[in-house]
């Protein structure tokens, strides 16, 4: 499996989450990009978050914000240096 331009818009949606707080959701604009629109349906499609312009994150869409943050934190050598 290779990270294609569609789950690479789907990771950068889920990065947007705040994981401190599941009561604040993220509201995907008609005016945004045209990826990120996309984006959102399908990880809506797909169950990860409530509606298919943002809400909020499922159970499975917490864990895979959870997980999609900390890759991000893994690979981020600038804020490890």
């Amino acid at each position: 499996m290779a990270f294609t331009p569609e789950l690479i818009a789907e990771l950068e949606i889920l990065a947007l989450f705040n994981l401190s707080s599941t009561q604040e959701g993220i509201k995907v604009h008609h005016t945004a990009s045209p990826s990120a629109v996309a984006a959102a349906q399908r990880l809506h499609d797909k169950g990860l978050i409530s509606q298919a312009d943002g809400g909020y994150l499922t159970s499975l869409g917490l864990d895979a914000a959870e997980h999609a943050q900390a890759l991000l934190t893994i690979l981020d050598v600038s804020q490890t240096a």
